[in-house]
């Protein structure tokens, strides 16, 4: 399939700036693929469209202090030292700009208790680099980085909570898992006491996620590598849930990638942790999800692919547009979808 297949036009004004002032009151468009329509909601209208024994699996990653800024030991000048994920010890893959300054070898100084050591080259232009400090890593990161909103966000955000969801529990990811910023404690308390079961996987959020597709036939697209973990517990319920006839509706593509990277082909679903470079597009077959919940992505992404590949690129592509004239707000702090 070509690039160009997953295309649409965007008014750049429907790009949303800022988060809806409650969470649970941005709006939601509900597809049902089994008839194709669409329906105008909001967020918080969600119970309706779910029932007892269904189970929402959440990605609880928590979204770190990603992006430091430093100078560079020799020359003084200015570098931006983004964190993708950690490796063995204090060794993290990082993206540097300017990445043609940070040679092997180079030394990158953040004020007087953090450093790092450019290691080696990664094969998607990022490159491995190793932190040197004196304390607790969390806290001077904490103090020192700044957290990572995408580039199309312009504007300052107040709140830095509310680019994590009510549920992030695990340090480590570069950006939000964006699609359960709409749950609230209430809502969440209200699918419970429904019978709908909550479940919580982990994927920390790097490369893999956001990294532009530049090949024209997608095929070609090699996804970046990102750790994901299932509990035995969550698993032993998820398969518990299906076994019962229960739906499992994956709330954000990060959580639909965790699921079907560790789903075996009968569809049971094992613990497992690992790395995954999942890249779903259309003719993917899914393993364990019934549905999800999603935000309005990017044009030529990777994550409209994945939409594309559980209910119909076309399908979608009219969801899309109808959003457009809408005027559903788009990306990160935009408006939700809901696919069943």
């Amino acid at each position: 399939m070509l690039l160009t297949d997953f295309d649409y036009d965007l008014p750049e004004n429907l790009i949303a700036q800022t988060p809806c002032p409650q969470r649970d009151h941005s709006r939601l468009m509900v597809l049902n693929r089994n008839d194709e329509t669409i329906k105008h909601q909001h967020f918080f209208e969600l119970k309706k469209y779910l029932k007892a024994g269904d189970t929402l699996v959440f990605n609880n990653t928590r979204v770190i202090p990603a992006r430091l800024i430093g100078r560079r030991e020799k020359t003084g000048g200015k570098v931006e030292v983004f964190l993708l994920r950690r490796l063995e010890g204090d060794a993290w893959e990082v993206l540097v700009k300017p990445g043609k300054k940070a040679l092997v070898g180079s030394l990158i100084n953040f004020g007087t208790e953090l450093s790092c050591e450019i290691k080696e080259n990664t094969d998607f232009g990022g490159r491995i680099a190793e932190f040197s400090y004196e304390g607790i890593w969390e806290e001077i990161l904490d103090r020192l980085g700044q957290t990572p909103l995408p580039p199309y966000i312009h504007e300052k955000l107040e709140d830095k909570e509310r680019y994590q969801t009510v549920y992030a529990r695990e340090n480590g990811s570069a950006a939000a898992p964006t699609a359960g910023l709409h749950f609230t404690e209430d809502l969440l308390a209200e699918l419970r006491d429904m019978g709908v079961n909550l479940e919580f996987v982990t994927l920390h959020v790097g490369l893999g996620t956001f990294r532009p597709v530049n090949e024209n036939n997608i095929e070609d697209h090699v996804m970046h590598k990102e750790y994901f973990h299932i509990d035995s517990q969550t698993a032993a319920r998820i398969n518990d849930a299906r076994a019962r006839g229960g739906r499992i509706i994956a709330v954000g593509t990060t959580s639909i990638r965790t699921l079907e990277s560790a789903a075996a082909d009968d569809g049971t679903l094992p613990a497992k942790s690992g790395e995954t470079g999942i890249f779903i597009y259309p003719g993917y077959k899914f393993k364990i999800v019934d549905g999800m919940i999603t935000n309005f992505h990017l044009p030529k992404s990777t994550l409209i692919m994945l939409i594309s590949a559980f209910a119909g690129r076309e399908y979608v592509l009219r969801a899309y547009n109808t959003a457009v004239q809408e005027k559903y707000r788009f990306f990160s702090f935009g408006d939700a979808m809901l696919i069943l």
